[in-house]
């Protein structure tokens, strides 16, 4: 699977961001999952919310949970997350990866796109 995340960028506090996750190369038969991940300076890569693809079921960190949403257009093999009341806590690296089911532990995840910088500041 070949996975390229955008949409990042400087925002505001309070401010909105949508990032896309552009997905190609899957496996017939296979079952798939959409992971969002933030990894700030220092810091550990975080899980942030997943999409399971065959079921739709989402997922979301406590501290994404009322302020973002993901979604996916299977049309067009895309996953956005949507992100609204943005907190300078959230700048960070955010990458969509792909896994067998969801779940927030990265190492379970195995593709991984570029990565798409996001900075919530005044």
């Amino acid at each position: 699977v070949q996975l390229q995340a955008s949409g990042g960028g400087l925002v505001q506090p309070g401010g909105s961001l949508r990032l896309s996750c552009a997905a190609s190369g899957f496996t017939a038969g296979y079952y798939y999952a959409i992971g969002w991940f933030s990894q700030a300076p220092g810091k550990e890569r975080e899980g942030v919310s997943c999409i399971n693809l065959r079921t739709d079921d989402t997922y979301y960190a406590d501290s994404a949970k009322g302020r973002f949403t993901i979604s996916r257009d299977s049309a067009k093999n895309m996953v956005y997350l949507q992100m609204n009341s943005l907190r300078p806590e959230d700048t960070a690296v955010y990458y969509c990866a792909s896994a067998r089911t969801c779940t927030s532990v990265a190492s379970l995840f195995d593709s991984w796109g570029q990565g798409t910088q996001v900075t919530v500041s005044s």
